[in-house]
């Protein structure tokens, strides 16, 4: 049914705007006309769309890099539409394979249920998580029996699963691939049909495994949900995803400071992608830094300042946004040391290395990349930068230490 061309003219009007908002920033839309009939549909009956993440909490915190979705969900949500978040205290214990060179480790229900916990409490910094439908898997994967398991199975072949490159990969190099593993995508392909999903989000990297939905949906002749890829985020380092395992990451649970010194790290060509994927800023306002950019009419330091404080406000609140802003511009603009710097007493001798010192402190993991660091120009003491790795530190009450942009302490001798 064409539910477009039964729209009025304002209703048309909505559509046009509905789409534009949610396709902003999108890699794909899979596909792009059952979309619009989706939206049409919605606005005809006056019935939210069922948009579904399916979530395996793997790791207990997330980044800057997972707003990108997040962010898509609140335009949703905005837009009145459901969200549909799924545990996956079930798959989460197999582990999505996409793009693993080896099988991944299995969780307990104990480390699902924690990790799970702890993303509820992020995400609720950028949607309203009281208005999420919130679902475990488990709850109809658990009561399958194996006729009904094998029903899935029986129209997925194995060439289609040597498909994707990490398992071919692991395949050719003669690496096992574990049976459970194919049933990943089957079984949140499965979330879908009981879910009754209209629209399913992913990274480009899910490509395989969100399309799954809509073949279960289709096996079973319900409707199929419509697709919607979203561009992986790079992070600090311009070229790898962000991840945490990479230390290229934002968290988002960081304190604000550091928040707001690390979005300012970020390479210059990656401003209007941050922008356009992880802020809180409307379409309007990002095609004006982008214009006054491409201008040349706003420096690229400025905007990261922008997008810094955006980052801040959205996950913290817009007086904590000003306070970092301060405190960046005080502190590194104008070379100027914090108010407020956390102290150390010193228990041992009174006179050692700079390298030692600074990882004895725990500034810097070892002592290679503290030499590193000097040589960059980044040590500084009572704002004098250290420039010879063999100097030897003669420690004082007050003395400061500076360990790159946003690392200071102040070293105190104890008192015996």
């Amino acid at each position: 049914m064409n539910y477009i061309e039964q729209l009025t003219e304002e209703q048309q009007k909505e559509l046009a705007r509905q789409y534009n908002i949610l396709a902003y920033g999108v890699d794909g839309i899979i596909p792009d006309k059952e979309f619009k009939q989706k939206i049409a549909k919605s606005i005809l009956k006056n019935q939210p769309l069922k948009v579904k993440l399916g979530l395996d909490p793997t790791a207990p915190d997330i980044h800057i890099g997972h707003t990108v979705v997040l962010n898509k969900l609140k335009q949703f949500q905005d837009l009145g539409h459901t969200i549909q978040l799924i545990i996956g205290d079930f798959t989460g214990k197999i582990g999505d394979p996409t793009g693993k060179t080896s099988a991944r480790v299995t969780l307990t229900d104990k480390e699902v249920r924690h990790n799970a916990q702890t993303y509820f409490e992020q995400f609720g910094k950028i949607i309203d998580m009281e208005a999420v439908e919130l679902h475990y898997n488990a709850k109809w994967l658990s009561k399958l029996d194996f006729a009904e398991v094998l029903q899935l199975a029986s129209n997925v072949t194995v060439a289609r699963m040597l498909e994707r490159n990490d398992f071919h990969n692991r395949y050719k190099e003669n690496k096992p691939i574990y049976l459970q593993e194919f049933f990943y995508p089957v079984m949140q392909g499965y979330d879908s049909l009981m879910l009754e999903s209209d629209i399913e989000l992913g990274g480009t990297d899910q490509e395989f495994n969100v399309l799954f939905g809509r073949q279960i949906q289709e096996q079973f002749g319900k409707e199929k949900q419509v697709v919607m890829l979203l561009p992986l985020l790079e992070g600090l380092d311009g070229v790898e995803k962000m991840s945490k395992s990479k230390k290229n990451y934002i968290g988002i649970d960081e304190k604000p400071n550091d928040i707001f010194g690390k979005t300012m790290s970020i390479r210059d060509e990656l401003i209007g992608k941050y922008f356009e994927l992880a802020s809180n800023l409307s379409i309007d306002e990002v095609a004006e830094i982008m214009d006054q950019l491409k201008k040349e009419t706003l420096h690229p330091r400025d905007a990261k300042v922008r997008l810094a404080f955006s980052f801040v406000e959205m996950l913290y609140d817009n007086a904590t946004a000003e306070t970092s802003k301060e405190y960046f511009l005080t502190v590194f603009q104008k070379n100027q040391m914090p108010d407020e710097i956390p102290e150390v007493t010193w228990e041992k001798e009174a006179t050692i290395g700079i390298v030692d010192l600074i990882t004895d402190l725990g500034l810097l993991p070892s002592k290679s990349e503290a030499r590193r660091m000097i040589k960059n120009g980044g040590i500084r003491l009572n704002q004098k930068k250290v420039e010879d790795p063999n100097f030897s530190v003669t420690i004082h009450n007050g003395l400061v230490l500076q360990v790159g942009k946003r690392k200071f302490v102040r070293v105190k001798m104890l008192t015996k």
